[in-house]
């Protein structure tokens, strides 16, 4: 049976239309930034596409990215892995706030609309992860970055942060201060005899380590995105693009690796 796991993670903002839109320019803004971070050295991502889409009365955003992930895998899969499984190609209809995603022909992964639509036999083969970016003990040394921390950051130009004590009690208590939940639900099925349950359990787990890692850049970085209007984000992901590409080609590999716990 494939794994699935939900995640949840506490983040800043607030269920309205112009809080969620701001929610969605910092989701794409740092979807940018870390793509740069973990690319190099032949490795990281590849924009194919990056388009608008209008099928069947549904409108969004399409993408199509390749991820280079040789370096991103511990040895014995790089060692046991078939030829061609290390790279991702993953598809994308973005019609914000829902999302569905599909990968590889090795590695499927499905983010549902909603986990509230599970039957009760899903529900009890399902991991609920809750996920909080203000805390820190959850962070590996190796991946602790203090620009990147929700603890000691505080936005210049909305007030917000930093994240400290007994935050998300604090916001329950303040309906004036914006705040939002963002949830994931993730089916894994690595299709190889001998490794599918080694393979998806450290594929689970990756997912956690990088949504906590995202928000919490999310939410660090801002105050570099809070003004910014989507022709913005249209413009920058262009020059995204071509900037992967540069890089990819050269320097060393970077971003996470698979020794960090």
């Amino acid at each position: 049976m494939p794994n699935k796991i939900h995640l949840s993670a506490n983040l800043n903002n607030q269920n309205s239309s112009f809080l969620s839109f701001q929610y969605q320019v910092g989701q794409l803004y740092t979807v940018a930034e870390a793509s740069k971070n973990e690319t190099g050295g032949g490795e990281g991502v590849e924009v194919i596409a990056n388009e608008p889409y209008d099928e069947n009365g549904e409108k969004g955003q399409f993408t199509h990215k390749i991820y280079y992930l040789q370096s991103k895998v511990p040895n014995y899969i790089r060692k046991l892995a078939p030829s061609g499984s290390l790279v991702l190609h993953e598809k994308a209809w973005n019609a914000y706030p829902y999302c569905r995603t599909s990968e590889s022909d090795y590695i499927h992964a499905a983010l549902g609309l909603t986990v509230h639509g599970l039957d009760e036999k899903s529900w009890k083969a399902t991991e609920v992860v809750n996920i909080d970016i203000g805390d820190n003990s959850a962070i590996a040394e190796k991946d602790y970055k203090e620009e990147y921390d929700p603890t000691l950051f505080k936005s210049q130009k909305t007030g917000r942060g930093p994240l400290k004590g007994d935050w998300k009690k604090e916001l329950t208590n303040n309906p004036s201060c914006p705040h939002m939940c963002a949830y994931k639900l993730v089916t894994v099925e690595f299709k190889m005899f001998g490794l599918q349950t080694m393979v998806e359990n450290f594929i689970q787990k990756m997912e956690r380590r990088i949504f906590t890692h995202f928000h919490r850049q999310l939410f660090c970085l801002l105050d570099k995105w809070i003004d910014l209007s989507m022709d913005d984000i249209r413009n920058m992901e262009d020059e995204t693009k071509n900037e992967l590409d540069k890089m990819r080609l050269n320097g060393e590999a970077r971003g996470m690796t698979a020794d960090c716990s």
